[in-house]
């Protein structure tokens, strides 16, 4: 009998877990097509290595960037890759159950459940990622008690309020990682004439986050390629610059999380008073974002153990009662 697994596809990563042996997979959401012939050359950590090296008729591509938004044939040639590079050929087809984007429309998730079966896989079953998510931190969402859950991808943030397995009110919003990095990028290009790479910028987010304004913050160095010139420069800039264009983002998430709280049910405000508000995700790693969110709800805000194995983490704890999801 082929084992159940479970799939986390993110803007950054897909993740899968295998039943009974844990994550199994943890690869980049790349491929590298051929432009000429429109075949994929590479998938995955693969493809990720490819980055930079490329001649011109091969293109470096990160399809789930803006959610689950891709041609039919690609999602399914990714998919049936991963599948097969964790549970090789088998007789036997698995089960999987799949973590989706809480805004995939009923079109979409057909078109993500077809896609799985088309990989090799027996029966779907889809989780919402933020329910997955907070299973995955380990909060006991099966109970009639509160839980403010922000999940924060690449793509996408979903701020939601669960009880009882369920999403009870939710707000979701494009400001998440990536355009937590766009926004360094941008600010480096208008500020100094800076074009630096993805990497570079979130390399910076990491690094720096939402620090307390001080006129004591040391400089640091830029590394990056001339807007107008297109030659290679180096640039000092102070920490409180690159903290600054962050700021703007995480206040938008911060905001998002006071207005939903002011939708939810006043007795479940009581329960997330008491319980706290949990971040997961890989864009909830950024320096000083828990502080800003509990300062502008008045709630104690942590994040999650390894947040951005959150999602794949609770898709796993799934597999042992697939029927409950039928």
């Amino acid at each position: 009998m082929g084992k159940d697994i479970g799939i986390d596809i993110g803007a950054s990563t897909v993740s899968v877990y295998l039943k009974g042996q844990g994550i199994a997979l943890n690869e980049p959401s790349i491929i590298a097509i051929d432009k000429d012939s429109g075949n994929i050359v590479k998938i995955g950590e693969e493809a990720r290595l490819l980055t930079g090296r490329t001649p011109g008729n091969i293109a470096i591509l990160r399809p789930f960037r803006n959610g689950i938004n891709i041609q039919y044939d690609i999602l399914t040639k990714m998919l049936a890759f991963f599948v097969r590079k964790v549970c090789g050929s088998r007789i036997f087809k698995p089960r999987a159950a799949i973590s989706v984007p809480s805004d995939l429309s009923q079109g979409e998730e057909r078109l993500v459940t077809e896609a799985v079966l088309a990989a090799g896989i027996k029966k779907v079953y889809l989780i919402d990622e933020t329910i997955a998510a907070a299973s995955g931190a380990g909060l006991d969402i099966s109970l009639p008690s509160g839980n403010m859950v922000i999940n924060i991808g690449g793509h996408m943030t979903a701020i939601s309020v669960i009880s009882l397995n369920k999403v009870i009110v939710s707000e979701l919003l494009q400001t998440a990682g990536d355009s937590c990095d766009e926004a360094v990028i941008s600010y480096l290009c208008k500020s100094h004439n800076l074009t630096v790479r993805e990497e570079t910028a979130e390399e910076l987010k990491k690094a720096i986050g939402i620090i307390q304004q001080s006129d004591r913050q040391p400089e640091i160095k830029v590394h990056g390629i001339g807007y107008y010139d297109g030659l290679p420069r180096t640039i000092s800039l102070s920490q409180n610059e690159i903290a600054e264009a962050l700021t703007v983002e995480a206040d938008m998430i911060a905001g998002a999380a006071v207005s939903l709280l002011e939708k939810t049910p006043p007795e479940l405000i009581a329960d997330i008073k008491k319980n706290g508000i949990t971040l997961t995700g890989g864009g909830a790693m950024l320096p000083g974002l828990s502080r800003l969110i509990g300062e502008a709800t008045g709630i104690k805000t942590e994040l999650a153990d390894n947040p951005p194995i959150c999602a794949i983490m609770g898709v796993g704890s799934f597999l042992d009662r697939l029927s409950e999801l039928a």
